[in-house]
């Protein structure tokens, strides 16, 4: 009888040292229990990055104007010279080529209302011709040199004039071509120029591994090729607009002349005489 109590106190001995380890190892394996990550020491005792600083990052200096021309070197001076003239000629073919300065509308209505009125001779004409000193007005005078001459006679006298007029219309057209065309040969020698610099650098400093040797003369080339082109474009467009204006100038001109030689020349006054007969 003892030894059945002493068995049986052991087994719930041994079954209670089981039920108090089961707990452990069922919350370590309880699927409610979230199991937490695993941190890794280094990554805590390592130190954050440093932020990039301006020393380590390359900011963009801003630059001005004159910081820019003498970075260019000494091509940038005639460049400079070129963009001046442009400016200058510009604004004086602006001026000089506006219709009503050229074509004034006033003067010529009056002047054909009165050759077509018979109210203005040849003295008369030539002296409103003088007074406004237009474009127009001294094609028209040249026609009126040769009044009561036959039409081939005063076309000419037309056409001698015509040609000064256009000379003096076409005036400075040709300096903002060479201007169009000088330019970009200046900044392409400046690039030459500067890419020289920029191999004599690599040549005499060892410059392959050092970017900032090569700047310069890289820089030189860029900026003079872009001032060059920058000034060039606009001359060429200009020149252009201007070229085309003259044109269209010109055959307004020829058309109000060619109503002044059907009026003064010797045709016309027969074919008056003749009409006045048969009336």
């Amino acid at each position: 009888m003892k030894i059945k109590i002493t068995a049986i106190l052991l087994c719930l001995a041994l079954t209670g040292l089981g039920v108090c380890g089961q707990p452990t190892d069922l919350l370590a394996a309880s699927p409610t229990h979230s199991a937490v990550p695993a941190v890794d020491p280094a990554i805590i005792e390592a130190p954050s990055a440093p932020m990039a600083t301006g020393s380590q990052t390359a900011a963009i200096a801003e630059r001005n104007l004159i910081h820019i021309i003498h970075q260019g070197g000494p091509l940038m001076v005639p460049i400079l010279f070129c963009s001046f003239i442009l400016l200058i000629f510009t604004f004086e073919r602006l001026f000089s080529l506006r219709r009503r300065r050229v074509i004034p509308r006033p003067f010529v209505r009056r002047f054909l209302h009165q050759i077509r009125q018979r109210t203005l001779g040849r003295e008369e004409a030539l002296q409103l011709c003088r007074e406004n000193g237009s474009p127009v007005a001294r094609v028209f005078a040249g026609a009126v040199h040769k009044w009561g001459r036959p039409a081939v006679e005063v076309e000419q006298g037309i056409i001698d004039a015509g040609e000064r007029v256009s000379n003096g219309l076409r005036r400075y057209l040709r300096l903002l071509n060479g201007v169009a065309t000088v330019c970009p040969l200046l900044g392409l020698l400046g690039t030459v120029l500067g890419m020289i610099q920029a191999f004599n650098d690599i040549a005499t400093a060892d410059a392959m591994g050092k970017p900032e040797l090569l700047a310069a003369g890289i820089g030189q080339a860029l900026i003079t090729t872009a001032s060059g082109l920058t000034v060039a474009i606009p001359a060429l467009i200009f020149y252009m607009f201007f070229l085309s204006r003259v044109d269209r100038l010109v055959m307004d001109i020829d058309a109000a002349a060619q109503e002044v030689v059907a009026e003064i020349s010797a045709e016309a006054r027969e074919a008056r005489a003749k009409k006045k007969q048969a009336a």
